[in-house]
């Protein structure tokens, strides 16, 4: 029997209402711009670490709207564009792989995400953030794990950040034909390692993580059943 379309209708409203939930709080509490940041690449093996920060319209619903890992690269790429579109703001920051190497993967986590929230314009009177807090930004935060399925403001974040960062691998493939970036997007598969051990690391490669200058995978750690997550 075909589902109801009104009730799979109503259903999304209330999934995209209870995505507001945390926004309508904080309006209610008096900060009408509230930015919600993240960041996707921490678990890449090549490529910058890129994080966004989108504040979103008042009410704002925009149909689809999930963490970015649960949609399908056509859909993340309509959603960032009507994102970029409706937004009151967002901005992204990006932290190269030469400067990962310098300062570890998570200060430039932070860093990008730092980044991204400077260039919103008119800046945020409160962050809502992907599971951490970031340093040196003077205004009140919250940090929400798992917050990109949980927030609409963070989930636009880490679909913006996602799109952009696609798009930048892509650049990379271009330059080094050989890694499959387009592919895998500089993530730890197998094609990427076999073609670590062929040709060895390009500029673009994380030196300080396990294994990539000799092109060899670090052992893969056991994962509890239902804790697993996509690298970001």
């Amino acid at each position: 029997m075909p589902a109801d379309p009104f009730s799979a209708l109503f259903a999304e409203l209330g999934r995209l209402s209870r995505l507001n939930r945390l926004e309508r709080e904080l309006a209610r509490r008096g900060y009408r711009l509230v930015a919600g940041v993240d960041e996707v690449g921490r678990g890449c093996l090549a490529g910058p670490v890129v994080a966004a920060a989108v504040i979103l319209p008042s009410e704002c619903v925009l149909p689809g709207l999930d963490d970015s890992k649960r949609l399908d690269a056509e859909t993340r790429e309509k959603i960032a564009s009507v994102v970029r579109a409706r937004a009151v703001a967002f901005g992204v920051g990006t932290v190269a792989a030469c400067e990962i190497d310098q300062r570890d993967i998570l200060r430039a986590s932070l860093q990008a995400m730092r980044l991204a929230v400077d260039a919103l314009t008119p800046p945020a009177e409160a962050l809502l953030v992907d599971a951490v807090t970031i340093p040196g930004v003077r205004r009140p935060q919250l940090p929400i794990v798992h917050g990109d399925a949980l927030c609409a403001s963070i989930a636009a974040a880490s679909i913006v950040a996602k799109v952009h960062r696609d798009a930048l691998l892509r650049d990379l493939a271009r330059r080094y034909p050989v890694y499959g970036f387009e592919h895998h997007k500089g993530y730890g598969t197998s094609e990427h390692w076999d073609a670590l051990r062929r040709y060895g690391p390009c500029p673009e490669h994380r030196l300080s993580f396990e294994g990539v200058a000799e092109g060899v995978p670090r052992p893969v750690a056991t994962v509890p059943a239902g804790r697993r997550r996509e690298a970001r």
